[in-house]
């Protein structure tokens, strides 16, 4: 049995994340900015640099999911800075506090945009950064973890792509539209969505939290990345409707301002990394995984 502390528990990723490990018998502490609701809950202040290193003793790993979401609001300057302060500043923490607990392993969060606008390039973790403000966000965001990296610390900075979910997240919000034959490709087409459905996210960070000859960047995506357009249609199937519409770059940019970039463009990542080590996919096609996000719940 492990014991695992998560920061950004309660998002998306982290409650199936948390769920997961005690499924599995594994003793999890949630790190929270709250007052504490029982023994299984830290509470931490990152913005004033407060957490009791001491209550991390005995911790085999800590994962680190905090992160403003990337669509919540259009971006401005302020929202922009929102997005990397809330993942900067957080891990600098966290990564402080591994290294004077003693704690062997940091899973840090990160994303497919570090690589920015790949075109149809297939990309594995040995790519260099790439431009602008995403590509900028993830690097100074795995840079936040150097402190552990140097003391010794197994450090894998999970460079997550589009999470496939049966509730929330990316297909929550396209769901309702393509349900009324709203579904529509964005721009051309042609730029690559690097996916994963909800499963095999949290098989991958169990896995690296398991493994410990797993470091440095991976790419947690599935095998086989798509077009917006290949999305657009496989989306369209599985919840049987039509997609021949189109929304051309300027609209969306009118809609979404600068956020619209990041729909436009895309990275054709592959997980070189977690397949070297013998991850086993759940879900190989964006078919499959689209599949599982959008079947309905047994009543």
């Amino acid at each position: 049995m492990a014991r695992v502390a998560i920061a950004g528990s309660s998002g998306l990723i982290g409650s199936a994340l948390v769920s997961a490990l005690r499924a599995a018998d594994h003793e999890v502490l949630r790190i929270v900015r709250r007052a504490p609701a029982n023994t299984a809950e830290l509470r931490w202040d990152p913005e004033a640099g407060d957490i009791d290193v001491k209550a991390l003793s005995g911790v085999d790993a800590v994962v680190n999911l905090c992160g403003v979401n990337l669509g919540d609001r259009r971006w401005s300057g302020a929202f922009k800075q929102s997005l990397r302060d809330s993942r900067i500043t957080p891990t600098e923490v966290l990564s402080a506090a591994v290294v004077d607990a003693g704690v062997p392993a940091l899973i840090s969060a990160s994303g497919v945009g570090y690589y920015g606008d790949g075109r149809d390039r297939t990309i594995d973790e040995s790519a260099s950064a790439g431009t602008g403000f995403l590509a900028q966000l993830a690097a100074d965001w795995e840079a936040a973890t150097q402190p552990a990296q140097d003391s010794g610390v197994r450090v894998v900075l999970a460079r997550t792509g589009i999470v496939l979910a049966p509730s929330g997240g990316v297909v929550g919000r396209l769901r309702p539209l393509f349900s009324l034959g709203l579904g529509a490709r964005l721009g051309n087409g042609r730029q690559y969505m690097s996916w994963i459905s909800m499963v095999d996210e949290v098989r991958a960070l169990l896995f690296a939290i398991s493994h410990d000859t797993l470091s440095g960047p991976v790419n947690v995506t599935g095998p086989a990345p798509v077009t917006n357009a290949e999305f657009t249609s496989s989306l369209g199937r599985a919840v049987n409707r039509p997609t021949p519409m189109l929304l051309p770059g300027f609209a969306l940019r009118a809609g979404l301002g600068e956020f619209a970039d990041s729909l436009l463009t895309g990275q054709r990542a592959i997980p070189a990394a977690l397949e070297h080590a013998g991850f086993q996919f759940r879900h190989h096609t964006i078919g499959e995984a689209l599949g599982y996000a959008t079947r309905r719940p047994t009543p």
